[in-house]
Order: structure tokens, then sequence, then C-alpha cells
């Protein structure tokens, strides 16, 4: 066994897996499995830059990060950035930073690179189920993108667009800086046609109505899940391959926007990090749902952090 560390750094959070795995079957046991929401692309949609809170924020994770992986001993550490990294004039700070803290320099990763890690780490567990028909489509709402990934046992097409759920709330959700409480419906069509129209891009290179099992990733999906559920504390285990219908989607989701922020905040499972955005969010899964017409979505924990821990693993043979 291999003991690996994986560090995923979105737009809304920053994740930590070390795990040891088997390089020759790429079998991961989790030893410490982690998230903070550092909401790095604060503001990036509006001024192309890493706000300097933002990066701030990020860096005490990294500090945070570096002791744990000290302490479990990994061997091999990568560290994957995405959409807010990618999308930034000052994107160098950030990787200085970075490597002055964990001592590896962070992989700013394209979109395409960033859906192979995703369909990798949520579907190698569902390779040898015969109740979820293939071909899978991979849905992944981030904070700044969403990534969509058709595949069998391999990747077929792949396309990453600018629909997270941060990025959707800082575009259509907030007036004067402040996030409307609850949205009105103007803001909620204009937020439906920006991501209509991203659907639009999203299909002209994947056919995402091939599909016969929708996988929705990222928490997002997770956290309409344990509200599905009702859960009275997030529960990963609960979580991790359950299933949503279509129809409680839609109820949640309408919920959500028709909602204040003491409502949401109310929600037992719902990480603080969340409240202003997972509308937002809930409806970028709502929307792809009635795209392709899905009776559900089954919802995996597991993501392009395990798709990380597993390209270490690869590295590792």
């Amino acid at each position: 066994m291999t003991r690996v560390a994986a560090v995923d750094c979105g737009t809304n959070s920053i994740r930590l897996l070390v795990a040891d795995a088997d390089p020759s079957t790429g079998e991961l046991v989790d030893l410490d499995r982690r998230m903070t929401i550092v909401r790095l692309g604060q503001g990036v949609d509006r001024t192309g830059r890493l706000a300097p809170e933002a990066l701030r924020r990020t860096f005490a994770a990294c500090r945070e990060y570096a002791a744990i992986i000290k302490e479990h001993g990994a061997e091999r550490l990568r560290f994957v950035a995405t959409s807010a990294s990618r999308d930034a004039e000052n994107r160098d700070e950030f990787v200085r930073g970075v490597l002055d803290i964990l001592g590896v320099e962070p992989e700013v990763i394209t979109g395409d690179q960033e859906a192979e890690f995703s369909f990798t780490g949520a579907t190698k567990e569902l390779a040898g189920s015969d109740h979820l028909p293939k071909p899978y489509l991979v849905v992944d709402i981030g904070g700044g993108s969403t990534e969509f990934v058709v595949g069998d046992d391999h990747v077929r097409a792949a396309r990453s667009v600018d629909i997270g759920c941060v990025r959707m709330t800082e575009r259509h959700l907030v007036r004067d800086g402040v996030v409307s409480d609850p949205p009105s419906e103007e803001q909620i069509a204009a937020m439906r046609a920006d991501i209509e129209a991203a659907l639009d891009l999203a299909e002209q290179s994947v056919p995402l109505r091939e599909a016969r099992t929708l996988v929705g990733l990222a928490g997002s999906v997770t956290t309409v899940s344990a509200i599905a559920q009702q859960l009275p504390v997030y529960d990963s285990e609960a979580i991790h391959h359950s299933r949503v219908s279509y129809d409680r989607v839609r109820e949640i989701t309408e919920w959500l926007l028709r909602s204040t922020h003491a409502e949401r905040a109310a929600v037992p499972s719902m990480h603080p990090g969340r409240v202003d955005v997972i509308g937002a969010g809930a409806l970028v899964l709502l929307s792809i749902m009635e795209r392709i017409g899905a009776r559900e979505v089954v919802v995996s924990e597991h993501d392009i952090l395990d798709g990380i821990a597993h390209s270490c693993a690869a590295e590792a043979r």
C-alpha cells in the first residue's frame, strides 16, 4: 500500500483526502477526509482576481492540511486547483503561497482534466453494479463551474461550463453586495436562462441525453440529498449512493429559492458556508435533470478528490 494525500482546491471549498492506496488495484482506504469552506472564488467572476482575504483563508487551511499530511506520513501529495484559480489574473500569488506551505506546486488543471478526475472518483465503485445501467453522466456542480462527463468504463466525452453555485449566486442573486433573501422571480429567471445557455454549450460536445444513470457530485448535490432524507446531521454514509427523485429535487429547489437565509441556516445538515449558494446549486441540478429527463440522481460522496488520489496510486505502480 502507498500512503497518498490529495488536495482539491475549488471555488468554494478546499478538501483533503489522506488514504492508503493499493497501486495494483487502485483501492483506497480513507485515513482522513475533510473539507473547509474558504470561498477562494470570492468576487473572481466580477474582478478577475483572487481577493486578499480569500487567499488568507485558503492559506490558513493549507497550513492545517500540511500538519495532517505530515502526521500521517503521506508518501505522495498531489494538489489540484480548479475553476477560480484558472480564471484569476493573480493566480501566481496563489501558486507561490501553496508551494511555500505544502512544498508542491498546485496543478491548475483544465476543465477537461477536472472532468476526468471526477468521473474516475465517482464511478470506480459503480463498475460492478448491474442495477445502474451505463453510460453514466457524471455531473460535478462546483462553486465556479460544472463538469459534465459521459462514459462507460472510460470517459467518452467531457465538458466544463461556468455555472457553479457561487458564480451563479454572485452573478444573479447579489444586489448592492448582499444576497437577495429570497431572490425575486426575475432574478431566478435570469439565472435559469444562464444555466440553460450553458447546458446548450455542454451539449455541443457531450451527449447528455444518451446517459442512462445520472451521478451527482459535490456539496450542492450532497446537501440536497441530506435535505431529502431529513438528516439530523450531515451524514456522509447515508448520503453516499443515495438516490433522490426528480420530484423531490424540484420540491427542495423551489423551497430553497423562496426561503430566507435564516430558514436555510436552520436546516440541521446545512454547512454554514453553503447557506447563501445552495439555491443556485440546486437549480443547476434541477435544470440538468429536466434537460436529460432524469427520474432520479444517484448521489456520490466520492468525486474529484478520489480521482486525484487514484492518480497518485497509479503513479506508484
